[in-house]
């Protein structure tokens, strides 16, 4: 039977295989930062302003789409279905705007430049879907990049790809052009 109450190192333990030295909860790297201080967070406000423009693109390509605007960890934020969308589009949606916002670029196949490496893809997908995780190489996620921070991602589907992509793009440049203004 295994015991995670200490995590691995417990589990090993019991197992009688030889465990690294754990830290305790005082120790930590010198230098480390307690808290991170002055980080940009994007703000349902936001989120809207991404989704209002994302749509108004969406109806002059007279594309129907699901958007989806989430956080930094890829937490929905903001949802819509356009009418006439394909229900099946939205979980799509949200799951391109999950993975822009954890792995930190758009969503298309891996590696972004160069010959796409179809067991890379292959491998990443299964992966996600075997943890319970929110992974896609489709295209349609874009992250929210302010001030050097990504701060969330939109992600769009119903459309193609390319499509996708510029509905997601446009609601970004929305809300970075807003900022600007703003400043």
């Amino acid at each position: 039977m295994l015991l995670f109450r200490r995590g691995v190192v417990v589990a090993m333990a019991v197992l009688g295989l030889a465990a690294w030295p754990a830290r305790t909860q005082d120790e930590k790297p010198a230098g480390a930062p307690l808290v991170t201080r002055g980080r940009v967070q994007l703000n349902l406000a936001g989120a809207e302003k991404i989704l209002a423009a994302a749509k108004r693109k969406a109806v002059t390509m007279d594309a129907k789409a699901n958007i989806a605007v989430v956080d930094d960890g890829g937490h929905l934020l903001a949802f819509a279905r356009m009418d006439g969308a394909r229900p099946a589009s939205a979980y799509t949606a949200q799951t391109k705007a999950a993975t822009a916002a954890t792995f930190r670029q758009e969503t298309g196949t891996l590696p972004p430049k160069g010959e796409p490496d179809l067991l890379l893809n292959l491998s990443l997908q299964n992966a996600a879907a075997a943890s319970g995780g929110k992974f896609t190489t489709l295209k349609g996620g874009v992250p929210v990049v302010v001030d050097g921070q990504v701060v969330g991602a939109v992600g769009v589907g119903g459309g193609s790809g390319d499509q996708d992509a510029e509905v997601a793009k446009a609601g970004v440049q929305a809300l970075l052009d807003e900022l600007r203004e703003k400043k």
